[in-house]
Parts: C-alpha cells; sequence; structure tokens
C-alpha cells in the first residue's frame, strides 16, 4: 500500500530534479531508471545474505553495483561517472537478463550537474524493495502526481481488494489467466501465489494437508499461462520487472491498446481478472468493430472484451465505476443485458473509498462464471462496507473488515447455497430483466415490507427515552482540549465533521471538574439538539459518537430499550423544533414538552428497516458531500511555461464596475447585476439567479463573454481577489465596483485562468499582495502586476477539458445530495402518516 513515506521520497526526488529535468515525463524515466538500478542490487544484496550468488552486478559491470556507486569515498563528480557508464553499459551486459537489458536501452542522463544527481541518488536510497510491491507503489504514484493516471480513470488497485477478487475466482494451475490492463502486473502476481499455496502442503493455519506439490514440469507450463496488456510502455516496464522477481524469466507483458488492436482478439483465456481505465479521453475510445456492444466508452469495452475473450468455463472478476451498474445510456443497458443473459452470478458493491488517495470514485465488482450462471436463475447481490481501512487518504487500517464474511458467501453461493445475512441479497434474473434497464444496484429491487400506510402507535418521547440538560461552563475552564471527556456547545454542531455524529470539538474537561460543578456527562448514541434561543431555527440534531458533557445550551435524548438510537435520531430530523419551542423574547425548549411529545414506534423490526433504508441513503449523501467538499480544480505547473503578469494578458484596461445601491434593484427589467456574493457561489457567474437593476448610463461596464471577475473588497480575511467567469451570452448584465473585471486576450482561456487562479498554492500568493485593515482589498496596480504561469492556448483548452470532466461528476454529486435528502424527508414524513 502507498505509504507516507514513499511519497515522501518520490515527492523530494522530483524537486531535486526539476530545475534540470522541468519535463514530468523526463522526471517519471529518471526517477524509474534509478529505482530498478537499486532494485537490482537489492537482489544481489539479498541473495548474498542468503549464502548464494549474485546475478546481476557480476563481471563487467560489478564495478556498477549500487551500494559502490553510494560509496561515501566516492566525489559526486565520480559518482556521476560512474552511473552515467552504467546506464550505458547495462543495455549490453550479456551478464543481466533480456528484460532488463532492453529497459536500460533508452536510458541515459540528461543533465551534467553531480551535485543534483548526488541529492536525487539519496532519495532513491530511502527505497528498500525487501517488498516487490515497492516499485509499482513508487511509479504508480509518480503517474497520480503527474496527472496522467487519474486522467486517464486508473486507480492503482489494493493488495487486499486484488486478493478478495483472487480468492473468490480461485484460479488452478490449469487455468490460462490474463489481465487486460494488468498496470504493475499486481492480479497476475497474486494469482501465481494463489496457485502455488494451493500445493504448498499445508492449509490456511499452515497445518499439512494433502495437496499435491507442483512439479517441476507443472511449475514451467504454469509460468507459461499468465499473460498482460497495457497500453502504457513505463506500466509494462514495471509489470516485466514485478514478474521477472516472482520467478517469471520472460514475462508475457505486452504494449498493447485492448480496445483498438486486434491482433490478439482471438486469443481466449480461463480466468481474466481486471481493474480496467474508467474514463474515457475526449471525444470517447476508437475502438475497432469487433464488440458484441457499440460504445465509445472505455469502461464499457472492457467489460465487453473480459467477457468476449472467456473460454466455455471460463471465470472472472472485473471491478468496473457505478456507472456501468444503473448509468441509462443505451450501451450500458445493452452492456447489463448481456452480463445477465451470459454469464454474470454475482455483484459486490466496494467502499466509495477504496481507490484513496487517488480517487474517491464508488466501485463495484462483477463476478463471472459460465458455468455457474447457466445452473441458477438468481444473481447474488453483496455489499461490502468496510474493507479493513478507513477512508481517508491515508487508509488507516481498523477493524472492521467485511472481505472475510463477503468471501464466504460468495464461495456457498459458487457451491449453490444462499447465505442469508446483512451483507446480501439474491435477485431473479427475470426481474432484472423486467425492470427494463436491467439495473444491476441491489437497492433497486429490494424487498422491504410497506410500512408506509401502517398506523404506528404514539408514544410520548419520555417513556422511550431519558431526557436531559446539559449544565453552565465556568469560563476558566474553558479553551481545554486535553482533558478526558468532550465538552460540547451548540457551535461544535456545525465543525466539519459533525454532520451527523459528534466527532470533532473546541473543548474538553476532567471528570473531576464534572464531579465538583455536580455536573454529568453522557453516554455514546444520545441524540442531541439546540434548546434555547435562535439555534433552535436551525433545527441540527447530532448523535454523541462518545461519552460527553454539553452546556445548558443543550438538551439531549437517551433512547431507551423500545427505541433504536438511529430510528430515534431520523425521527427527530422530521421534528421542526420550533414547534417545541415557547414564543418568549428568547425562545426556549422546556423538558416537560418533549417528555410529552408524541411519536409513532413501530416494532423494533420495523424500526431496523426502516433504519437500514435511510442508513443507505445517508451512506449516498455522506459521500456525495465529501466528494462536493474535497473536490478542488488542480494544474500540474510545468516550469518550463512562460510567465506573465495579469496586465500583460488583458485586453482592456482592468478596472471595477458601478455603484449600485439597493433603491436601484428591481423587480422586473432588462438589465441585470452581479455582486461580489455571485463571484462566491461558482467557478461561472449563475446569471439566471442575478438580481434586475434600473436602467442607467452603464456604458463600458457590461459584461461579455469570458471577462473574468475579481473580489476587489471583502469584509473576509480571505475573500479579496476570488475570481470567477462570466460565460454567459447575455449582453445586459453590469458589475459592480467591489468587482475587478479583466478581459482576456486571445491567447488565454479564461476559464483556465481562474481554475489556476482558484487552487490553494496561487489563493494564498495574491493574498499577499492584498491590503489588510478592516477590510481586505486587492488594488488594480497589485492585479496587474501578479504573476502567473501561462501554456500554450492548446495545453491550456486540454486542462479545462479534464478540469470539466471532474466538475460534471462533482455537479452530479450535489444532483445526488439533493435527490437522496428528499427520499430522506419522504420516508420520514410517512412514519406520522395516519
Amino acid at each position: 500500500m502507498l505509504t507516507s513515506e514513499t511519497k515522501r521520497h518520490i515527492d523530494a526526488a522530483r524537486q531535486v530534479l526539476v530545475g534540470v529535468v522541468p519535463n514530468p515525463t523526463s522526471q517519471i524515466d529518471q526517477i524509474t531508471n534509478a529505482l530498478i538500478y537499486k532494485f537490482m542490487d537489492d537482489m544481489d544484496q539479498a541473495a548474498i545474505k542468503q549464502g548464494d550468488e549474485p546475478s546481476f552486478f557480476i563481471g563487467d559491470i560489478e564495478k556498477y553495483a549500487w551500494t559502490r556507486l553510494m560509496d561515501t569515498r566516492l566525489g559526486n563528480q565520480e559518482r556521476m561517472n560512474l552511473y552515467s557508464e552504467a546506464l550505458v553499459q547495462f543495455s549490453q551486459a550479456k551478464q543481466l537478463p533480456e528484460l532488463f537489458r532492453s529497459i536500460f536501452k533508452s536510458a541515459f542522463l540528461p543533465y551534467r550537474s553531480p551535485e543534483v544527481l548526488g541529492l536525487f541518488l539519496k532519495e532513491i536510497a530511502h527505497f528498500d524493495y525487501s517488498h516487490p510491491e515497492e516499485l509499482g507503489n513508487a511509479y504508480e504514484y509518480l503517474l497520480s502526481i503527474m496527472s496522467s493516471q487519474g486522467d486517464a480513470g486508473q486507480f492503482r488497485t489494493p493488495r487486499h481488494i486484488i486478493d478478495f477478487m483472487v480468492d473468490v475466482i480461485n484460479p488452478t494451475k490449469d487455468d490460462k489467466v490474463l489481465d487486460p490492463a494488468c498496470g504493475t502486473g499486481g492480479f497476475l502476481v497474486s494469482s501465481y501465489k494463489h496457485i502455488l499455496e494451493q500445493h504448498d502442503g499445508r492449509d490456511e493455519e499452515g497445518k499439512p494437508n494433502n495437496e499435491k506439490p507442483l512439479t517441476p514440469d507443472d511449475r514451467n507450463k504454469l509460468i507459461q499461462n499468465f499473460e498482460g496488456y497495457d497500453i502504457d510502455p513505463g506500466m509494462q516496464r514495471i509489470a516485466q520487472v514485478n514478474m521477472y522477481l516472482h520467478q517469471f524469466k520472460n514475462p508475457k507483458i505486452y504494449q498493447y491498446d485492448t480496445l483498438s488492436m486486434e491482433e490478439r482478439w482471438k486469443d481466449k483465456f480461463d480466468v481474466i481478472l481486471a481493474n480496467p481505465p474508467f474514463m474515457s479521453p475526449k471525444g470517447g475510445v476508437k475502438p475497432h468493430s469487433k464488440f458484441s456492444v457499440q460504445s465509445s466508452r472505455s469502461e464499457v469495452l472492457f467489460v465487453d472484451y473480459i467477457m468476449n475473450h472467456l473460454r466455455p468455463k471460463g471465470r472472472a472478476a472485473v471491478i468496473v465505476p457505478d456507472g456501468i451498474i444503473f448509468q441509462s445510456g443505451s450501451a450500458h443497458k445493452q452492456l447489463r443485458k448481456n452480463l445477465v443473459n451470459d454469464g454474470l452470478y454475482a455483484v459486490a458493491s466496494l467502499p466509495s473509498g477504496v481507490f484513496q488517495p487517488y480517487s474517491g470514485v464508488k466501485t463495484s465488482i462483477l463476478f463471472f462464471d459460465h458455468e455457474l450462471a447457466k445452473q441458477g436463475s438468481e444473481i447474488l447481490f453483496v455489499k461490502i462496507k468496510n474493507d479493513g481501512f478507513d477512508v481517508s487518504a491515508n487508509r488507516r487500517p481498523i477493524t472492521k473488515n467485511d472481505l472475510p464474511n463477503v468471501l464466504e458467501i460468495l464461495n456457498k453461493w459458487r457451491n449453490g447455497v444462499k447465505d442469508d445475512n446483512r451483507f446480501s441479497s439474491y435477485v431473479e434474473k427475470d426481474e432484472i430483466e423486467k425492470s427494463g434497464d436491467y439495473n444491476l444496484s441491489s437497492g433497486h429491487y429490494q424487498v422491504t415490507t410497506d410500512y408506509s400506510n401502517s398506523k404506528w402507535p404514539m408514544m410520548e418521547l419520555g417513556l422511550v427515552c431519558k431526557v436531559v440538560s446539559g449544565f453552565g461552563f465556568p469560563r476558566e475552564s474553558q479553551g481545554l482540549l486535553n482533558e478526558e471527556i468532550p465538552f460540547l456547545k451548540v457551535s461544535d454542531m456545525n465543525l466539519p465533521g459533525n454532520e451527523i455524529n459528534m466527532i470533532n470539538y473546541n473543548n474538553s474537561v476532567s471528570r473531576a471538574t464534572l464531579k465538583k460543578l455536580k455536573a454529568k456527562s453522557y453516554q455514546s448514541g444520545t441524540v442531541i439538539f439546540p434548546k434555547i434561543g435562535a439555534a433552535i431555527a436551525t433545527n441540527k440534531k447530532r448523535v454523541l459518537k462518545r461519552e460527553s458533557a454539553f452546556d445548558n445550551n443543550v438538551m439531549g435524548l437517551l433512547p431507551e430499550k423500545k427505541i433504536l438510537l438511529m430510528y430515534l435520531y431520523y425521527l427527530m430530523l422530521g421534528i421542526d423544533l420550533s414547534d417545541l419551542a415557547n414564543d418568549a423574547a428568547l425562545p426556549s425548549i422546556r423538558k416537560s414538552v418533549v417528555e410529552k411529545y408524541k411519536i409513532p414506534l413501530p416494532p423494533l423490526e420495523f424500526q431496523e428497516q426502516i433504519v437500514a433504508e435511510l442508513d443507505g441513503y445517508s451512506g449516498i449523501i455522506d459521500g456525495a458531500r465529501k466528494i462536493v467538499e474535497n473536490w478542488k480544480p488542480k494544474i500540474d505547473i510545468d516550469p518550463e511555461w512562460k510567465k506573465v503578469a495579469l496586465g500583460d494578458i488583458s485586453k482592456n484596461k482592468i478596472q471595477s464596475g458601478v455603484s449600485i445601491t439597493k433603491k436601484d434593484i428591481v423587480t422586473e427589467g432588462k438589465i441585470k447585476f452581479v455582486n461580489i456574493y455571485d463571484l462566491y457561489q461558482g467557478y461561472e457567474i449563475d446569471v439566471n439567479s442575478l438580481p434586475f437593476v434600473k436602467k442607467q448610463n452603464y456604458q463600458g461596464k457590461y459584461l461579455n463573454t469570458g471577462d473574468l471577475l475579481f473580489v476587489r473588497v471583502s469584509l473576509k480575511e480571505q475573500g479579496a481577489a476570488f475570481s470567477s467567469v462570466y460565460n454567459s451570452g447575455n449582453t445586459n448584465v453590469v458589475y459592480g465596483d467591489n468587482i475587478l473585471r479583466l478581459t482576456p486576450n486571445s491567447d488565454v482561456n479564461s476559464m483556465f485562468l481562474n481554475y489556476l487562479l482558484r487552487m490553494d498554492s496561487f489563493r494564498e500568493s495574491i493574498l499577499l499582495v492584498c491590503n489588510r485593515a478592516n477590510v481586505t482589498s486587492i488594488n488594480t496596480k497589485s492585479l496587474i502586476n501578479f504573476i502567473i504561469p501561462l501554456p500554450p492556448l492548446k495545453i491550456q483548452k486540454l486542462i479545462v477539458d479534464r478540469i470539466e470532466v471532474e466538475r460534471a461528476l462533482v455537479e452530479s454529486a450535489k444532483e445526488l445530495i439533493g435527490i437522496y435528502e428528499e427520499k430522506t424527508r419522504k420516508v420520514i414524513s410517512k412514519l406520522w402518516e395516519e
């Protein structure tokens, strides 16, 4: 798994190189060559430690061994001479395997700075290849930060997901195995290891069993059974090295465009495992005509390819983006129809954070088995909520792991046994066909009891919950963060991460202080909400995630046995707190009123069902919200781009707009007005939301398509110089005097400029030239002189196109939030119907 240590040293190596090797692709080549160089020496050193002979640095290239190259007695000039010679000699050294000779055939050192090389090699020296995956981790991290990987929708498959898929498919020594988008060869290596483990004479606990060991002839045949394709020669190179390290002396890894080339179309396989690219290039893929589904989408074509290249008894597992599961396009529907009718026997939904830190994209695994699918009339849907790691960018290990249970469920299903549990459901193929679009989302067919028209008994909250209030917190005890118990205020409900569960807080208190104040803390699972003042109108409800105390502006509900915690929470979401408050100048909610408030209370089994449905909606909302909150446009700056001042790329003089007062705002008219508020709402000005203003002499202040607008004056410290683009064709829109307008010339794409200036690094830089007093402002001179990197227009457009694809997905996530919030409201409102 990608570690922070790997990231740190790769980043450092790039920083060392950037002054002498500014081209990102060339940086990848230099780092990869050095990593493989060291890797060869690491293998020699490992062999020597085991009493064996080295196999790489022998004969006339022995003097180039990494351990000699890094000898501290060498000066930087001597080291550079040795390194340069080594790159040349490796391609000609007959003692090296052909694979490594070919890798170094085009290798060279493109700079002549001994000091830079010395610093660079020191960073590479930190890598220790006792684990072969490190090379792949390093290379794929390089691709991710250069954007080439994410742009292509390629994301490194975590090792535990690869192993899980291999365990489900269970390749054997006689199976011919393919990965048609092999990356660094992870699926192939895992399959090979899996087969070896099936013949090592021991069970999973290490105890002897009756497994038949592989003969030398078996091993020779086995090595020939693995093939991988990848369009990227860099990936091919790493995959070949990875396979070599696992005893494949001549690995069958081909640089091959699986979707456009036909040379290997007739090849069939017993097992196919893949995590193909999710993203199609602009304009779509240009496939040949042999596919059974006509599409320009790479994810559709790869699945179709896999189906068409399985032998009659073949098996496959492929990771797909969830668009394959439910999107309504004709190609997607035709593909799903083919899947249901020909081989699909299970769909496993993966957690949305599986591909962190590369992507938060939501995915599923499709499992194929032609023979198994013919025997049954149902498809298994299984949901993996936890895979043993959290969903943060660092993917830290956690105790919750559904993979072993799901593996058992899938293995039973392969043997014709249903396992009824919380992870799985079984749906008839006929029912999927009747849906019309062959939707492969389990929730689409989930059979649930219709509780919407039931008349549940109404029960007073005080009979099923203990209603509690907080206490006054002494001012001298506030601001402490290292005490045992969180102390919560209403304001803490607004902290990021506290949308449902109270995880973050600004104060804590010791048990001794609580005892001294005769105050109480309350258990995890208490539902809290504001009970005094204007905060009541915010209608916030939260759940304690751990034992906590709270102040006297907060009220809590401790659920008892008759009511489930999350049922209580969701029910409270449907209650307007203002209905519980009195009409005083400072409104408040009394404990006695809450205790007498009646709620619908179905039996626990129905509460569980309701909670399960709403938890599903909540999970979708949470995942979509993380996408919306965390996405930011990212542009990798090439040092070779020219540097220009903003004033040099503006057609006209940068100037402010017109002064508009409240008296100028009208309900109807022809002229609309942009204020600084509108710039903060998005990357482009939403003309439909703008107010009308009286017709006056606004000459020279009308906006044109492509104008870039900046906040000139802001009460917010971080608000000045914030940018947005006016992209509407409406020529009857003016802008305010607290806004500066820049009209880019023909060499500049205004959206590129906007995305660039919205990046954190540029926001920080531009704020440095702002004036800060009671308000933060930027003057025209500072804006004119602000320097930015500017690539050629063609590159600007390519960058904008990539970002726009990402932004469209973010907008879809926003729509998804609205859809599922409305679904949640409808479910909750039905509970109150009589």
